[in-house]
Formats: structure tokens, C-alpha cells, sequence
């Protein structure tokens, strides 16, 4: 028999006696003689080996990859020149995530309202936001250029909250995009906000639903906001009651929370429509005086500041502008 004939035929007979499975993220190989003749390819082609280590585990060897191979690609594992395939599963992912919340909550907003915050339930794939965020007409019709869609997403740190712009040129008077197209909202009207269930997280993996959120526009507010108006529930010294404001209009949600702060150590929430914030200390109230501190940059849903409106007609007399600062309101704990 020549000898490359013989070759073969004995490197067959050592591959029949071979068997290959997985494990987890590893493959065992049962019946190889040695590790030397051992490689993982992923993908079809001339493709490199996967980087791995074998360890020998009883009579087997165990391949171990350095990255974890998805079930979701095609892989193969050779032993001494036989093939021993592993087909792609379509692995069906869960869809878990959904929309939380979209801010404001309230059913009434303002005709010059600034912005949404849409709050998922998990970190969303970036870069698809204008293809599933639409406005509706009362009539279920898209509204066009509703939103300032630029290409920088305004997302948060942990990719969960998306800041929604209107078109600023649609709110400001006197601006021609305003002019010429009209407000994207309008008193009297009703819309709905709608995130399609097309909308992918960043597994890739379409929403568990689409959201629809709908309110009742209102007149336009044009009001600078004004601390001292609010309205004090100033808590029992010694107890953990909460220090309750109300602010008589519903406030920008993520400035609230983060622009309103009190000297003692505690948490702060909003309550509904955003029109109310309360604020639990981690300790006792001491009996000693507290105060409130307000940064000016807190806004209304209209993108009015404290102090200072978000849009001045320049035909009416300007009575109130403020730089950025702090206003500090004094209570004590009764």
C-alpha cells in the first residue's frame, strides 16, 4: 500500500473514533490523540482560527475561546483534518423592553411646549429615533417637522432617556419657519405621541409594544417661573414627614429633580403632572432652620426659567431678565 494512501486511511480511522460537542461556551472533543490537530473556525471561508486554550479533561480535550461564540453563527470545529459543523441557530430573543414613561405626564401641555423625555425600561440602540418617533393629529395623521431631528441623539449616560426637541423655529415668534409652516402645535387641538414597536434596544431587539401617550394642547405660557408664588408644606421637626412644594404649573421633570435641592441629606420626587415636589430627608428634620435652593436654570414645559421667559416679544416691555443663580427659600421644620 503506498504510504499516502495508508496515511489517509489511518487518519480516517482515528477521525471516526472522534466525536465533538458543545458545552456552554466551550467544545468537547472526545477520541483525539492530541490537541495538536485541534482548531475552531467561525464563519464560512478562509477564516482564522478562534483564539482559545485546549485543556485535556479526563479522557477528552476542552476548548475553551477566548470570546464566547454566539449559537446564532455558523462554526466548525476541526480534529486532524475531519470537519465537524455547527449550523446557526435562530435563537428567539425575549422582547422585554418597553417605554417607561414619557415626560410631561400631564394631559394638558402648553402650545409652546419645548421638549419630551421618553424613558425606556432598558439602554436603546442609537441612531433610530426619527423613524419611530412620530406626532399624530387627532385624525392619527403625522404632523411633519414636529421635532429638531438632529443627528446627535440627546441621550442620557445610560442610554435610556431621549430628549425630544420641537423645532425651535416652529415656538419662537417673529421666526419664519414658524411664519411660513405654523406651530406644531395648537390650542384646543389633541395629539398623540407615539414610539413605533420597531424601535430596537440595544440587543437590537424590537420594543415588547408601540407607546401612544395623548394630551389636550392649551394656551401658549409665556410666564417667567416665580419661587415665592409656590406653596410650602413645611414638615414636623424630628420626623421624616415629607417637605412638599407645589408649584401651581407642571415643571420640566429632569430639572426639577436635579436643580431643586435642600440642605439636609434626602431624596426627592415629583408628584403628578409634575406640578409638585417632594423631598424626604434621610434623617430626622433637625429643629434648626433649612432652606431651599432653586438654580434659575429650572424650566417650565415651555422653557421658561426663573425669572426670565423663554421667548420675549420684542414689542412688549421687558420687565424681568436674570443671568443664571440661585434663589434660596428659607423654611423651618415646625
Amino acid at each position: 500500500m503506498p504510504f499516502v494512501v495508508f496515511l489517509l486511511t489511518a487518519l480516517c480511522a482515528l477521525a471516526a473514533d472522534i466525536a465533538v460537542r458543545r458545552e456552554g461556551p466551550s467544545f468537547r472533543i472526545s477520541g483525539a490523540k492530541s490537541a495538536s490537530g485541534i482548531a475552531v473556525y467561525v464563519g464560512d471561508g478562509d477564516v482564522p482560527p478562534v483564539l482559545g486554550a485546549i485543556e485535556k479533561d479526563g479522557p477528552d480535550f476542552l476548548f475553551r475561546p477566548r470570546f464566547e461564540i454566539s449559537r446564532a453563527v455558523a462554526s466548525r470545529v476541526v480534529v486532524n483534518g475531519k470537519v465537524f459543523p455547527f449550523p446557526a441557530e435562530k435563537i428567539a430573543v425575549e422582547q422585554t423592553t418597553f417605554v417607561e414613561r414619557v415626560y410631561p405626564t400631564a394631559t394638558e401641555i402648553p402650545a409652546n411646549q419645548l421638549k419630551f423625555y421618553v424613558q425606556f425600561s432598558a439602554p436603546m440602540l442609537r441612531g433610530e429615533a426619527w423613524e419611530h418617533l412620530q406626532l399624530l393629529d387627532a385624525l392619527g395623521k403625522p404632523i411633519d417637522l414636529a421635532f429638531l431631528e438632529i443627528d446627535q441623539e440627546l441621550w442620557d449616560p445610560d442610554g435610556r432617556r431621549l430628549t425630544v426637541l420641537f423645532d425651535p423655529g416652529r415656538i419662537k415668534r417673529g421666526v419664519l419657519p414658524r411664519d411660513e409652516v405654523g406651530a406644531a402645535l395648537e390650542a384646543g387641538k389633541t395629539y398623540t405621541l407615539l414610539a413605533k414597536s420597531g424601535w430596537r434596544d440595544d440587543r437590537r431587539v424590537p420594543l415588547r409594544a408601540e407607546y401612544r401617550q395623548t394630551f389636550r394642547v392649551v394656551a401658549e405660557d409665556r410666564t417667567p417661573i416665580e419661587p415665592t408664588q409656590w406653596r410650602l408644606t413645611v414638615p414636623k421637626a424630628g420626623t421624616r414627614e415629607p417637605l412638599v412644594i407645589a408649584f401651581g404649573e407642571s415643571l420640566d421633570a429632569a430639572l426639577a429633580i436635579r436643580l431643586i435641592t435642600v440642605s439636609a441629606p434626602g431624596q426627592a420626587t415629583l408628584g403628578p403632572a409634575e406640578r409638585e415636589w417632594r423631598y424626604v430627608p434621610d434623617a430626622p428634620w433637625p429643629a434648626a432652620g433649612q432652606q431651599i435652593e432653586i438654580d434659575t436654570a429650572l424650566e417650565d414645559l415651555a422653557g421658561n426659567k426663573v425669572g426670565r421667559p423663554f421667548d420675549v416679544d420684542t414689542f412688549e416691555r421687558i420687565t424681568v431678565r436674570s443671568g443664571r443663580g440661585v434663589i434660596r427659600l428659607p423654611f423651618h421644620p415646625r
